[in-house]
């Protein structure tokens, strides 16, 4: 049966327009999903970056799927500070306080202009009161009644030794392989003297000791000899480094050297030990402790050049303080560039001083700064109380001790890390101040520049005869200084070593007032005064304490 024409165009018609309300609504669906899709999206996208950015955090799982736990934004905890004493910050504390610290030595200056007008005793200063009171017991130099001379034996051998490091290291190696010598029945080479990378001073023994007085003095006890005979130096084709090297560990025991040693020596009639620094225990018979004794104060002198000038500028200093009776503080101070780099404290330089630092630290060490496992914290460090103090805070230290602006000030030091800024509050403070260069002339001083050691023996001698000595800094400097001041004035020289760990926590306080701080100084100084006089026990050295092994009670015992 056929359909009719008009029919099937109507049929289709309505197809068509079934077709075309099909589509519309397929588009209209499609439409609304894309934008669903893309309002998903940018609200994905957005969440993320939210959560990303530390706003929130998200919760993945659970039959929501993916939902924000929080939309609150958090803010990250506020670091904390750092502990007390962390920071250098004595120049803020100084530019606070130095009204009253100028303020109050004008104050004292008028006290002592009244008492003088009214015929009152004059004011006593620091440096008239600065001797330990009298123990009790008169403590005096006694080596020659330990050690009796006597005839040599016959020597097992030639000893050489290489001494590292500078004047006072040089001075521990010389004494302890004297003392080796002693133990080994050998004879002493004179030493050689180690061009250190630091010091870089290439004087030999003769430079900076008299060498005639050294042999001289030990003649009855230990045989020593400026140079190896001719034999022995061709038996190793001239080369003192063919000569087996006897490496011993730090502070070795004389058995150690008994047993280890003397064989080689009596087989190759030579040994060599380098480097020789700290390399005997510090306890050792009672006569090995008397020879090092006779050595550091008695065999070991200056040579001529140097004492001569050392002693005018002694003179110099007396002179110029002969308003306080000649008496003058001295003070060793560490802040030379390389002792601010390997101690990796920071000041107030900035990124400035960081990079000079670091180009020290490489330029002396090469590396060993940065190598595994190094962690340097300054912070730590300073807290620890191992920073060099700086010119600044000795001056605000003494000041607040009670030292005031008429004393005498030697400064012992070598080349200060940025002179120009950190010397200039110590003048303010003490303008009296006075160093090698203000001592001696130009034309003195030109023979010694470049030779570290023969600056740092000047500056020895000067120290040794003051009132009080102050040290701002470990080291063997201020160690032989101390015992040498105690064997020359009867165990009661004035040494002030200031506890640097309380040191640091008034320095850290800007808003400190003068009086509170004067307190803490007066604090410090009487810790320090109390360790004054001290005896060698077990472990200590016998340069720093000569109490009991160098002197004796005035009645010999």
């Amino acid at each position: 049966m056929s359909v009719a024409p008009s029919a099937r165009s109507g049929c289709g018609a309505a197809k068509a327009a079934r077709r075309h309300q099909a589509g519309r609504a397929g588009g209209g669906r499609r439409r609304a999903a894309v934008v669903l899709l893309l309002l998903a999206l940018a609200y994905a996208t957005g969440l993320l970056m939210f959560v990303l950015g530390g706003g929130g955090s998200v919760d993945i799982g659970g039959r929501a799927g993916v939902t924000v736990a929080s939309l609150r934004r958090r803010r990250a905890p506020a670091p904390s500070p750092p502990p007390p004493g962390s920071v250098y910050r004595s120049h803020i504390v100084f530019k606070r306080l130095w009204p009253d610290i100028r303020d109050d030595a004008a104050s004292a200056s008028t006290a002592t202009s009244a008492s003088a007008s009214t015929s009152s005793p004059w004011r006593r200063s620091m440096l008239m009161t600065s001797r330990y009171p009298n123990s009790g017991e008169l403590w005096m130099p006694c080596v020659k009644r330990t050690l009796i001379p006597s005839d040599v034996p016959p020597s097992n051998g030639y000893l050489i030794v290489e001494a590292n490091g500078g004047l006072n290291q040089q001075r521990l190696s010389i004494c302890d392989a004297v003392a080796v010598a002693s133990l080994l029945n050998a004879t002493l080479v004179i030493p050689i003297f180690h061009l250190n990378s630091v010091w870089r001073d290439p004087s030999k023994f003769s430079d900076i000791f008299d060498e005639d007085r050294f042999i001289g003095t030990l003649r009855q006890h230990v045989r020593v000899v400026k140079e190896l005979p001719k034999d022995v130096v061709l038996r190793f084709n001239h080369n003192i480094s063919s000569i087996p090297n006897m490496r011993t560990k730090a502070y070795s025991s004389p058995d150690h050297y008994v047993q280890k040693v003397l064989p080689k020596l009596l087989e190759l009639g030579v040994v060599r030990i380098a480097p020789f620094s700290n390399r005997l225990a510090q306890s050792v018979p009672s006569n090995i402790q008397a020879l090092r004794c006779l050595v550091n104060y008695q065999a070991l002198r200056f040579a001529e050049p140097i004492r001569v000038l050392a002693d005018d500028m002694v003179v110099r200093m007396m002179k110029k303080s002969s308003l306080a009776g000649g008496r003058y503080v001295s003070v060793h101070l560490r802040f030379e560039e390389d002792m601010v780099a390997f101690s990796c404290c920071t000041y107030d330089g900035g990124r400035k001083e960081k990079i000079e630092m670091e180009n020290a630290r490489e330029r002396s060490w090469r590396g060993k700064f940065h190598r595994p496992g190094r962690v340097i914290n300054p912070e730590a460090n300073r807290r620890d109380g191992k920073c060099p103090l700086t010119p600044l805070e000795v001056g605000m230290m003494l000041r607040g001790m009670g030292f005031d602006n008429t004393t005498f000030l030697y400064v012992a030091s070598g080349k200060i890390y940025n002179a120009a800024k950190y010397m200039a509050p110590l003048r303010q403070m003490f303008p009296l101040l006075q160093t090698k260069d203000t001592l001696a002339l130009p034309e003195e001083l030109a023979e010694f520049e470049g030779y570290s050691s023969r600056l740092a023996a000047l500056d020895y001698t000067v120290c040794v005869q003051s009132e009080v000595f102050v040290t701002t800094q470990g080291g063997n400097f201020p160690h032989f200084l101390m015992g040498h001041r105690r064997y020359l004035l009867g165990g009661n020289a004035k040494t002030i070593k200031p506890d640097k760990r309380k040191l640091v926590l008034s320095f850290d306080d800007p808003n400190i007032r003068w009086s509170r701080f004067k307190h803490h100084m007066q604090e410090i100084l009487h810790n320090s005064d109390i360790r004054g006089i001290a005896f060698r026990k077990p472990n200590d050295s016998i340069y720093t304490f000569p109490m009991p092994d160098c002197m004796c009670q005035q009645d010999g015992t």
